[in-house]
């Protein structure tokens, strides 16, 4: 897998997340494409350095981050202290091996974004049961990749989201498809989201 520690440590924003104009549209519609004004709890895999992290906490209740670069965790972390959001946690993991849902224990949302894409087949398929488990009834679950190829990439973006989507209990919600990337989101059986 991709070295992010590397990247981090070498660029502040190495996919200038604050600042490209695909980014911040990217992440404008990740935001409005979520079903509910307000989460309970919610996990966002893969957070980098925070800037949607900041964004989501601001619409739920809890919610803990996770990324596998302790640099980018390290600023992620000092972005929710300086917006003073004190209900949102940030650990290190190294997905999917590190899951940070404990058995049994449920989220209102999953949200992953840029991230499934750089998974063996064996660890998407752990990470994407990893989600599936994770989702309380009626939950949420939003997928975002970029659609282009790039060196590192492990996964085509549209064969991920179809798996996703394939899972028992997953019915599709919103669907967002564009040249450069694509965002789903699905709903858990089971009844709505808090």
């Amino acid at each position: 897998m991709t070295d992010f520690e590397a990247l981090y440590r070498a660029d502040a924003d190495p996919w200038q997340v604050a600042s490209a104009w695909y980014e911040c549209r990217k992440r404008a519609l990740l935001m409005a494409s979520l079903p509910q004004q307000r989460y309970g709890r919610v996990l966002e895999l893969g957070c980098g350095t925070g800037i949607t992290t900041r964004e989501l906490a601001q619409r739920c209740d809890d919610l803990l981050a996770i990324d596998s670069a302790p640099t980018a965790v390290s600023r992620c972390r000092a972005v929710l202290e300086a917006a003073g959001l004190g209900h949102a946690r940030v650990e290190e993991g190294e997905l999917p091996r590190a899951w940070p849902v404990t058995p049994g224990a449920t989220v209102d949302l999953i949200v992953v974004s840029e991230l499934a894409y750089y998974f063996s087949d064996a660890d998407l398929t752990a990470f994407l049961d990893h989600c599936h488990n994770s989702l309380a009834p009626g939950a949420d679950w939003l997928l975002c990749h970029y659609k282009r190829p790039f060196h590192d990439r492990m996964q085509d973006t549209d064969a991920l989201h179809r798996r996703a989507g394939a899972l028992p209990g997953m019915r599709h919600l919103i669907a967002h498809d564009e040249d450069d990337f694509r965002l789903d989101v699905w709903r858990a059986a089971g009844g709505s989201a808090s």
